[in-house]
C-alpha cells in the first residue's frame, strides 16, 4: 500500500489540479492534523482514494468556507480512538497535542492521553484473536515521548505513545505536529519493531511488510 501522509503545512500544488501531475500510484491518504480540512478534503477527492486523519491542536471545531462548514474533511474517516480496518490494514489513531494553554480542544494532559489510548485496547485484543496482530499503522498528531519531540511544554511527546508502540508494536506510527525547518532534522525512527515517521508537510511511504 502507498502512503501519502500530510500533515501542518500546506503546499498550492497539493491545492490545484497540478497534484496529478506530482502525485500518482496512491492508495490512501493519512491526515496527521493541523491542516484545514478542505485541504484535506481536495486532495482525496483529486486522488481518489480514501482519507484517514486525526485532528491537531490548531484545527478549528468548525470550518467556516463558502461552500458550507465543515468540522472535518467531507468523506474522511476520522481515527481518534478508534481501530479501523482499510484494504486489508489495520489503522487506530489519537488526535491533538499535549496540553499547553487553558484553550483549546484538541489538547490533552497526558493522563488524558493514557485514556485516550486504553480507550484503543479492547478493539485491539480482539484483531490479535482474529487476525493475529494488534494493528499494522497507529496515526497521532504528537510524536512519542522521547521520539521527534522538543523540549519545550507545546511540542514534548506523549508517553502513552511511547508505552503503546513498544507494547502493541505496529509496523508503522505517522505523526506531525513538530515542525522540521533543518535539512539534518530526524524524521524517521525505529522503535523497537515500529517505524515512527514525522510527516511535516507531506511524506509518500510505502507499506512493507
Amino acid at each position: 500500500m502507498n502512503i501519502l501522509s500530510i500533515s501542518d503545512k500546506t503546499f498550492s500544488f497539493l491545492n490545484s489540479p497540478g497534484i496529478l501531475k506530482e502525485i500518482s500510484d496512491v492508495d490512501l491518504i493519512i491526515g496527521c492534523g493541523d491542516l484545514p480540512y478542505y485541504y484535506q478534503e481536495y486532495i482525496a477527492v483529486k486522488l481518489r482514494v480514501p482519507l484517514l486523519f486525526v485532528r491537531g491542536n490548531h484545527d478549528q471545531e468548525i470550518e467556516y468556507s463558502n461552500d458550507g462548514n465543515r468540522r472535518a474533511p467531507r468523506g474522511g474517516i476520522d481515527l481518534h480512538c478508534r481501530v479501523v480496518h482499510q484494504d486489508d490494514f489495520i489503522f487506530a489513531g489519537v488526535e491533538g497535542s499535549i496540553r499547553y494553554k487553558n484553550e483549546g480542544r484538541f489538547q490533552y494532559t497526558q493522563k488524558e492521553m493514557w485514556v485516550n489510548i486504553f480507550r484503543l485496547i479492547p478493539s485491539l485484543l480482539l484483531n490479535r484473536l482474529l487476525y493475529g496482530r494488534y494493528l499494522d499503522v497507529f496515526v497521532s498528531h504528537a510524536a512519542p515521548w522521547g521520539i521527534h519531540d522538543k523540549s519545550d511544554w507545546t511540542h514534548q511527546g506523549v508517553k502513552a505513545f511511547l508505552w503503546f508502540i513498544k507494547r502493541f508494536k505496529p509496523k508503522y506510527h505517522f505523526h506531525g505536529h513538530n515542525h522540521v525547518y533543518k535539512v539534518d532534522t530526524i524524521t524517521k525512527t525505529k522503535v523497537e519493531k515500529t517505524i515512527v515517521l514525522n510527516t511535516y508537510g507531506y511524506r509518500e511511504t510505502e507499506l512493507t511488510f
